[in-house]
């Protein structure tokens, strides 16, 4: 009985969100046939603006603020301690683990995904199975990062070598096949964290693969052609002729995957949960604010991966902008 009232309540509470959605749509339309005149069109569209401009103020300018009170406070919520929580951050064992390792992260998987990405759009560009092999190349993308994350928690799967039990693992079963010893790959700091940095990886250099090999063919093709005839070498057409003419699409490829990796999670919280000294800064965000019950840490912790993500869209908009003025 209580499970039908409970669904019967949120199913009012929808059709409540869906009346009011189309009252305010309702609204804004009527407002906008009122207005007459020169400067009609400007007070139209300060009509349609407005609402929105009220949902980011409530959904995220509101919350952000928020945040940053509340990471002056210590883990209760109650008492002002100041620095204290940043302080930790930077001070404390376990937090510096979850620095270095956020480190690697960005380090490594912005680079070698797009470099990866890179390489399968040289390899494919003009072959005879451009079509399939892209497919498959950009099938990770369609894969939910926990989806991957499953996958490649069996494909390091570790048994014991013990009698006559078989590993389930891939990684494990081709070593035992090499004459090796089975390993406990998610157990071991800090290969763990590249190992899982490596189904980051798997996922984004589709996504690198697709806009590098669309900036590849947008090359003119005169260029090319005078290349060639000047007798320069496949290394020299790459580097002089292909990269300069795709390194703004290099820049955002590089800069996308940078801001993802910032903010990775499900990876670490589906293969290993933060143990083993792998965990990030989301994911301690994650522990702090909802494990921990440490609300003053984990704001600062929001805080500290926001304030990281802000140079790197900062310089991605100024670089898009850069390549729309040429």
């Amino acid at each position: 009985m209580l499970t039908a009232e409970t669904n019967t309540a949120k199913i009012g509470l929808m059709l409540a969100a869906i009346l009011l959605f189309a009252a305010v749509v309702g609204i804004m339309l009527f407002l906008a046939t009122l207005f007459r005149g020169r400067r009609a069109d400007r007070w139209v569209a300060y009509a349609y603006l407005t609402p929105t401009l009220l949902m980011l103020a409530v959904g995220l300018v509101y919350p952000g603020v928020r945040t940053i009170y509340q990471s002056f406070f210590d883990a209760a919520g109650n008492a002002f301690i100041g620095l204290d929580n940043y302080k930790t951050i930077f001070t404390d064992g376990d937090q510096l683990t979850v620095l270095r390792n956020t480190v690697f992260w960005v380090v490594v998987t912005p680079f070698v995904a797009t470099a990866v990405g890179l390489l399968y759009a040289i390899l494919v560009d003009k072959s005879k199975f451009e079509s399939a092999a892209k497919a498959l190349i950009f099938l990770p993308m369609a894969i939910s990062f926990v989806g991957a994350s499953i996958i490649w928690k069996f494909v390091y799967e570790y048994r014991p070598d013990q009698g006559n039990v078989k590993q389930i693992g891939l990684l494990n079963q081709v070593l035992v096949w090499l004459g090796g010893s089975p390993q406990q790959w998610l157990v071991d700091s800090p290969l763990n964290t590249f190992l899982l940095i490596v189904v980051m990886i798997w996922i984004q250099a589709g996504f690198a693969m697709t806009v590098l090999s669309a900036a590849i063919k947008a090359i003119p093709d005169d260029i090319v052609e005078a290349a060639r005839l000047d007798g320069v070498t496949p290394w020299g057409m790459f580097r002089f002729v292909t990269l300069p003419a795709i390194r703004p699409a290099v820049v955002v490829v590089l800069t996308t995957i940078g801001i993802g990796t910032l903010k990775v999670f499900d990876i670490v919280r589906t293969m290993t949960g933060g143990q083993f000294n792998t965990s990030v800064i989301a994911n301690e965000f994650y522990s702090q604010s909802f494990r921990s019950d440490n609300q003053g840490l984990g704001a600062a912790l929001a805080v500290l991966l926001f304030l990281l993500v802000i140079p790197i869209v900062v310089y991605n908009i100024r670089q898009l902008r850069r390549s729309e003025a040429l």
